[in-house]
């Protein structure tokens, strides 16, 4: 899928320079005396309350106190995302660190590089029809489940957990494997479930709270908790950009660690009502019960350093599900001065 990348970006180039330029850059708000507020663009490759500390940053003012403007794009999915970045239709891309792993090694100049890490673990939960308060892995053991994209972190993820429990996926479930479907887009996955099929389904908040109020599934098992700490989802931006806009980038990182630090001591409740401009069809209750699962299992970074032995997990995830077969080099793909700096600045 990533390699058609490339060419939808090169194909978005000409258009999205006609009708956003370059962009503003630090060098041009410099030019006056008086500091201008700067847009950026963030194409985040799903709205989800995942991205909690993200919202938090932009309603809690984070962002404007660094003279910054956002805007956010979804653009359902890591390769949509990473088009938007390399065509400079975003400025910023959040997404799953792999994606600028798949690109670095199709050889563009132009790469993806994460200078600021999000959340630390798959927030994925797995769905069972029935209420299993005793639930082990080796439950699944013949049984058929909805696992999302071909290539993408949720699915890969979820089968590292799997062989880690010892069980053995294929499509013959009748000789005790597990059958895990790629076969269903994401976004459909749950309709998919709930219609009849597959016996299980993997689904973030809030669709695992939702469907346990309609009585339509049951949570049984949070994927992050169990997989480990991987680097989940990150902030990213091409090469080129990160060369002209330190900056820009900088006080983007401060902004961000600002919202890390702010829900780390505020209230489920709190976390809730920052949210809810985001999220005006997901009641206030349910964001509330959303926000407590997400912090039971851990599932936001505390600081937006991407070390390198988390991105060493989830290559060896990668190479787990047969999705890598070269390692690019940490210092290529991962800049962790803005973070760094960020964390020294920031009180």
């Amino acid at each position: 899928m990533f390699k058609k990348i490339i060419a939808l970006a090169s194909s978005l180039a000409l258009s999205a320079l006609c009708i956003t330029g370059c962009g503003p850059t630090s060098s041009d708000t410099n030019q006056t005396e008086d500091k201008k507020t700067e847009k950026v663009t963030i194409a985040e490759v799903t709205h989800s309350v995942f991205y909690a500390p993200q919202y938090a940053a932009i309603t809690q003012g984070f962002f404007e106190e660094e003279g910054i403007d956002i805007d956010i794009i979804n653009t359902n999915g890591a390769d949509k995302t990473m088009a938007a970045l390399i065509s400079g239709e975003a400025q910023v891309g959040l997404m799953g660190p792999e994606a600028s792993i798949y690109v670095y090694n199709q050889g563009n100049e132009n790469y993806a590089v994460n200078f600021a890490q999000l959340t630390k673990r798959d927030g994925s939960f797995l769905i069972s029809r029935e209420e299993m308060p005793n639930f082990k892995y080796e439950d699944l053991k013949g049984k058929e489940i909805l696992g999302g994209r071909k290539g993408g972190v949720p699915l890969m993820t979820f089968e590292y957990v799997l062989k880690q429990n010892g069980l053995t996926i294929g499509e013959n479930t009748a000789a005790g494997e597990v059958n895990i479907r790629s076969d269903v887009q994401f976004g459909v996955m749950t309709g998919a479930f709930v219609g009849g099929e597959a016996d299980f389904t993997t689904a973030f908040e809030p669709t695992g709270t939702a469907l346990e109020k309609d009585g339509n599934g049951h949570i049984v098992a949070s994927i992050g908790k169990d997989s480990g700490e991987i680097p989940y989802t990150s902030y990213s931006t091409t090469k080129k950009f990160m060369a002209e806009n330190k900056d820009l980038l900088q006080r983007f990182t401060n902004a961000v660690y600002k919202g890390q630090l702010w829900i780390q001591t505020a209230s489920d409740e709190e976390v809730a009502k920052a949210m809810q401009p985001f999220f005006t069809d997901i009641s206030q209750d349910d964001l509330v019960s959303v926000v407590n699962r997400y912090k039971k299992v851990d599932v936001w970074s505390q600081d937006p350093v991407l070390k390198e032995e988390s991105l060493n997990k989830l290559m060896e995830v990668m190479k787990e599900a047969k999705e890598l077969d070269k390692e690019p080099p940490y210092k290529d793909i991962v800049n962790t001065n803005f973070a760094n700096n960020a964390i020294k600045n920031v009180k």
